[in-house]
């Protein structure tokens, strides 16, 4: 662990400290609270927290982690505490305790959102500091939530893997080259045979738990209420969460469904960069991460893992019922669930999904590529983009491709930068026919099309990106879809049967009126995360008219 000396070098604990104006401003939303020395101001783990401003006397910051414990600074007064985890209402990452007597300003979560959104100048000054601790903490790598495991075990990949794409800051213990593995087991009184296991702090530990009961754990996955929201939006991708951010700032109570994490399929993508507005490009986790921030200022509800199995109406209204029995009535319905990338039809694939198949290309999977070839699959910008990430982790990166020309549809950009970079070889008319390793994969066949010419490549890793599956599948037949599945909007659905309504549908309603489709999931769309985006503010548009006039 780093010393205390350089802790509080770097970590950023007192950085703001208010002025009189906005001091004033906190006392008008806050409730003044007393606390003796030792009682616990916010519980690592808590996720009911309360931002605090202090008063008089001096609040202790710690950090907990394998049993450790570590003063991060001490606030005074005037000086603010807190986290981002108050708005999205997941656990807290430390605990606050008082050293000596203490008089603080106590805001709750709720009126916390409040003072943003009636004081945007302070409420900003508050979210940089938010956002800025979250990130030192993520550069000096404090988190008490640990997950140890076998790179080779697909559970800890995909406990790695759900962490990693709903942003929840975590270390990884590789069991396979930690030298201090004995000692880390007998401190949490477990055995190798029980990884992959998940610590929190000194709070608790669970031996392979699934992604749903870490969810509640962390508060990732919301407890939503019992009422009938204005707008439910099923899928958390670019579209689904740019309108979340629109009606909810519009004063519309929503919620949002997402059944792995927020994102979709940009949000794994290293690099946009001919995302309007960011020259240098941004990553598709911090893009999504924004955004969920932004929804979440707002009011919005985000709830992940929850899926949705099926669309009823009664009484009018879409009711969406949920994998845990739950149910989830709304006014109107925005399905933006996107499209996954198939799986390849080939010997062997499907017992190395998660040790060595992966169909991300993240930080995560890079570190399972340092110094190897890898195996790159597809021809389009998700591929392209995924290929020079991984360039510069791997020793060699294989792009195959079906076709026998790079830029049929990929951007020029990247197929520049493709055929620029030294360590990237572009493979034209060649597939993968057959996956072979013991326990995870080692290597693949490879064959050319044209020439029927096979060959055996070693390799640890092969990311995939063909085609799209849109998410429709659980759509009563009263939402039309094309012959692919994609859900048909608009004019396309002006005949149809189940059209009832005494209007032309809007430009993105189903043939089910009050039920909007935006992003890849729609017919048509243009399948890149500016036009989702511009479809999920546009469809917030078409929901005030269907509630102004049904």
């Amino acid at each position: 662990m780093l010393s205390e000396q350089e802790i509080r070098a770097r970590f950023p604990i007192s950085e703001l400290k208010l002025d009189d104006e906005q001091l004033h401003i906190v006392e008008r939303f806050a409730q003044l609270k007393s606390y003796k020395d030792g009682e616990i101001l916010v519980a690592v783990g808590a996720r009911d927290q309360n931002c605090h401003v202090i008063r008089s006397g001096e609040v202790e910051v710690l950090y907990f982690s394998s049993g450790e414990r570590q003063v991060l600074g001490k606030i005074g007064p005037r000086e603010l505490m807190g986290e981002l985890s108050l708005l999205s209402g997941r656990a807290s990452s430390l605990s606050k305790v008082a050293k000596g007597d203490v008089e603080v300003f106590e805001i709750s979560s709720e009126t916390l959102r409040r003072m943003i959104d009636e004081e945007p100048k302070l409420g900003n000054i508050l979210l940089a500091a938010f956002i800025a601790r979250s990130q030192i903490l993520r550069d000096l790598n404090l988190s008490p939530l640990q997950v140890i495991g076998s790179r080779f075990s697909a559970d800890t990949f995909r406990i790695r893997d759900f962490f990693a794409k709903n942003r929840v800051f975590f270390s990884w213990i590789d069991i396979e080259s930690d030298p201090h593995m004995e000692e880390l087991f007998k401190r949490l009184n477990i055995s190798e045979g029980d990884t992959p296991v998940v610590a929190f702090g000194n709070e608790w530990t669970r031996r392979n738990p699934t992604n749903r009961e870490l969810a509640e754990q962390l508060g990732i996955l919301r407890t939503l209420k019992e009422e009938v929201y204005d707008l439910a939006i099923v899928g958390a991708g670019p579209s689904g969460l740019a309108a979340a951010v629109y009606s909810a700032s519009e004063g519309l109570s929503t919620v949002v469904l997402e059944r792995k994490a927020p994102g979709g399929q940009a949000g794994t993508s290293s690099n946009i960069e001919n995302y309007p507005g960011f020259p240098m490009g941004l990553s598709g986790s911090k893009l999504a991460g924004q955004m969920v921030l932004q929804a979440q200022k707002f009011g919005a509800q985000i709830s992940t893992p929850s899926e949705v199995l099926k669309l009823e109406f009664e009484n009018g209204y879409p009711v969406l019922h949920l994998d845990n029995d739950k149910r989830v009535s709304a006014k109107c319905l925005l399905i933006a669930t996107g499209a996954s990338y198939r799986r390849l039809n080939v010997e062997g694939r499907q017992q190395f999904e998660g040790v060595g198949v992966y169909y991300d290309a993240t930080p995560m999977e890079a570190q399972m590529c340092n110094g190897a070839l890898v195996v790159v699959v597809g021809g389009a910008n998700s591929a392209g983009q995924a290929t020079v990430f991984l360039a510069e982790h791997a020793r060699k990166v294989l792009l195959l491709i079906r076709g026998d020309d790079l830029g049929k549809d990929m951007s020029r950009y990247l197929s520049r930068r493709i055929e620029q970079t030294k360590n990237i070889e572009v493979l034209s008319n060649t597939e993968i026919t057959r996956m072979t390793g013991k326990g995870h994969l080692e290597a693949v066949e490879i064959r050319n099309n044209r020439t029927g010419g096979t060959r055996m490549v070693e390799t640890p890793a092969v990311f995939t990106f063909i085609g799209a599956v849109p998410h429709t599948e659980w759509l009563p037949e009263g939402i039309e879809t094309d012959q692919e599945g994609f859900i048909k909007t608009g004019a396309a659905v002006t005949n149809s049967p189940f059209w009832t309504a005494q209007r032309q549908p809007h430009f993105l309603e189903t043939s089910r009126s009050g039920v909007f489709a935006a992003g890849d999931v729609r017919s048509g769309s243009m399948k890149r995360v500016t036009s989702a985006v511009g479809e999920g503010a546009m469809a917030v548009a078409f929901v005030h008219e269907y509630l102004r006039n049904p």
